[in-house]
């Protein structure tokens, strides 16, 4: 059994459609940032960094895992899916997990800012991060173009993490009809079950 602590945003999502891809029995503790419960005591020494999402595995001791990228391969190695054990292939799908955690989230992320959050708009500062991420969407449907999925003809962690933020990109109003390739993957990955289901952890009230 899986203890996951989560909330409705991408990284979070990561988590909860992985879990419903391996089929592991899950038991789901929305975490409140209206509360700040991601920063309180108890939070804090699941994940030190008060972010989300996080885990506690109770079937491996109570191991706690933080930090949604290294929450993705340690499911994977624990179930031995959605991760190749060829050592090219498997390398292949890091490195476009690492693509999408060092590239088109924090610059997805910065464009959610400062569109929606910032208390001045900041011209500069919108364009720079929209430019970015739609750059850096350009990268991921030349990718698609020639490969199925992100790491070739299988679905991986990759795929999962990156189709989170392509996803979210409505909370922005950005489109991808310029990007055939990702847009087409976007939809037969958001038809999947599991993304379905995924998708739509935690529960709203």
């Amino acid at each position: 059994m899986i203890e996951l602590y989560t909330a409705g945003t991408p990284n979070g999502k990561k988590i909860s459609i992985m879990l419903e891809e391996l089929e592991i029995p899950y038991t789901v503790h929305p975490i409140d940032f209206g509360k700040t419960e991601q920063k309180a005591e108890w939070y804090l020494k699941i994940n030190p960094n008060g972010r989300i999402p996080a885990i506690i595995d109770k079937d491996n001791g109570d191991f706690r895992v933080f930090e949604s990228g290294a929450i993705m391969i340690y499911l994977a190695e624990k179930t031995g899916k959605l991760l190749s054990k060829d050592p090219k292939e498997r390398s292949i799908a890091i490195q476009w997990l690492m693509f999408q955690m060092a590239g088109v989230g924090p610059m997805q992320g910065q464009a959610n800012h400062f569109i929606k959050y910032a208390p001045e708009k900041i011209p500069y500062a919108i364009k720079r991060y929209v430019d970015e991420t739609k750059r850096l969407y350009s990268v991921l449907d030349k990718r698609l173009q020639e490969s199925e999925y992100l790491a070739g003809k299988e679905l991986s962690i990759a795929d999962i993490a990156t189709w989170t933020w392509v996803k979210a990109r409505s909370f922005i109003e950005l489109t991808i009809d310029e990007f055939p390739h990702l847009k087409a993957w976007e939809e037969k990955l958001g038809n999947r079950p599991a993304f379905i289901k995924g998708s739509e952890i935690p529960k709203k009230n």
